[in-house]
Formats: structure tokens, C-alpha cells, sequence
């Protein structure tokens, strides 16, 4: 146990090599730095076995599962279907990560465009919700999502959020959720520290997207569960809050975006 407050790692990749054989200590320094849940996310359905073993292995740990944009033209097009197979699971509680990324895969976008909108209809159908990427994709991800909500509702996380303004305004406009990573914590970031000042405080989520991306003072290493006290402090002076106020928060937004784990935590 420990008495700092408590936060939830919203978004990381403990099926990575990185973790490999680490994992009860890894766990553990992150429960002792009040991070008492995580959501490790499946980004290729092919390693979807290992996944829901370190959910099943792991009290703390949930998982979600999808497959990654930069990734959509190598895997096997996943069918609404099949993810929804997959959410009779208890501890399965999100889709994705989809979304679009342009940066490096831009020639796949059509096949990602198509992947996403089945991962839109299998969070519609069941209720989860969607795990977003987005990298130089703005103006099709916020055209995407719109179209799609209008089509029917349902609710979504836009992981590691550092894109611009206007993708900010469109998912903030539709009830979504901004996910601050460790990105917000670097000293360059202020324009996105600003982008999520603006935002609603209970429509944010603090994650990791370990083993990536990690916040000072452990910039440039791995990243891990742990970390998320960091980049969460640094974003409660982002909001001009306690540092107690802001995790609590947290968790309750949480809580209200991933109903399933909040009410699985319940049940324990």
C-alpha cells in the first residue's frame, strides 16, 4: 500500500520486450508511486494471448485491444465481430489502439481509414471506449470521428494527445477525453500544455505509453507505469491545482470514460 494519491496509467505496452521478465517489480514501483491501475493496450490482435495473460496475471492490470494504424496494412483486416468476441472478457476494457498516422504510413491511410471506422462501430456496439492514435492526421481524424458520432454515439480517449487546437476542439466537442503523456511534461511543450489548459479538467486522462516517451527526470530511458506521477504532477501545475486534486480527478474521469474497469474495481 501507499499513501500517495491514487492515479491510473491509462495507456501502456507491457507486452513489450522491454518488460520482459520485469513485470512484478515494474508493477509494484508503480503501485508504490500511487499508480494503482493500469490499461495495457494490444496493438496487433497476433500477440492478443500474451496481453490478456499479464491482465489475467496482474490484479492491477487491464486490457484493451485493437489494431494500431501503423500496423493496418500488415495485419489481417479485424472485423466489428471479432472485437466484439473479444470484449466478453472481464478485463477487457477498451478498442483499439486505431486510429491514423500519417507520419510514417501515409500510404496505408485508406486501409487505415477503413480500420478505424470498425473499430468506431465495435466501441458504438459495446459500449467501450475507443482508444485513439492520431499523428499528422488531423483534418481526416476529426472528419472521421464527427462522421462517425453522428452516426451514432459513443465515447473515446484520444491517446497521448499532442496534436493541434482543432483536433482538440473537435474531440473536446464531441464529449471525448484528452490523455496527457509524458510529452506534456518536456520543457518544449508549452503550446500543448496550452491546448490542454483550455480544456475541461474532467475530460482528462494521464498516461504513459510505456515504454515510450518518458517524462523528466527520466527523459530519454524506458518508460514505465511508475512515471505517470510525474507527467500527472507536472499537469496539475498545468491546471493550477494540487497535486492530490488533480489524481482524484483523474480518476474520476476514469472511472466515468472506462466504466468496466471502474465497476470490475467495485466488485473486488
Amino acid at each position: 500500500m501507499t499513501d500517495q494519491p491514487q492515479i491510473t496509467d491509462s495507456h501502456c505496452h507491457l507486452d513489450f520486450p522491454d518488460f520482459e521478465g520485469k513485470l512484478p517489480e515494474v508493477i509494484a514501483r508503480a503501485e508504490r508511486a500511487g499508480v494503482t491501475r493500469m490499461v495495457t493496450i494490444c496493438t496487433r490482435l497476433r500477440n492478443l494471448e500474451q496481453v490478456r495473460a499479464i491482465a489475467e496475471a496482474h490484479a492491477p492490470v487491464f486490457f484493451a485491444a485493437g489494431t494500431h494504424p501503423m500496423s493496418a496494412a500488415e495485419e489481417p483486416l479485424v472485423s466489428v465481430d471479432d472485437l466484439l468476441a473479444l470484449t466478453r472478457h472481464p478485463k477487457m476494457v477498451g478498442i483499439g489502439e486505431t486510429g491514423l498516422d500519417y507520419h510514417y504510413t501515409a500510404d496505408s491511410k485508406d486501409i487505415q481509414q477503413t480500420s478505424l471506422r470498425i473499430h468506431i462501430a465495435a466501441a458504438r456496439q459495446s459500449g467501450l471506449p475507443l482508444i485513439i492514435h492520431a499523428r499528422d492526421a488531423d483534418e481526416d481524424m476529426a472528419r472521421i470521428l464527427t462522421e462517425e458520432f453522428n452516426n451514432g454515439a459513443y465515447t473515446c480517449v484520444m491517446h497521448c494527445f499532442s496534436s493541434g487546437e482543432g483536433l482538440a476542439h473537435a474531440a473536446l466537442d464531441l464529449g471525448f477525453y484528452l490523455s496527457m503523456s509524458g510529452i506534456t511534461a518536456f520543457p518544449k511543450s508549452e503550446e500543448l500544455r496550452d491546448i490542454f489548459a483550455a480544456a475541461p479538467l474532467d475530460r482528462i486522462l494521464v498516461e504513459t505509453d510505456a515504454p515510450y516517451l518518458a517524462p523528466p527526470p527520466h527523459r530519454g530511458k524506458r518508460n514505465e507505469p511508475a512515471y505517470t506521477a510525474h507527467t500527472a504532477r507536472r499537469a496539475a501545475e498545468t491546471f493550477g491545482i494540487d497535486y492530490a486534486d488533480f489524481a482524484a480527478q483523474t480518476q474520476k474521469n476514469f472511472d466515468r470514460l472506462f466504466t468496466k474497469a471502474a465497476q470490475f474495481r467495485a466488485a473486488a
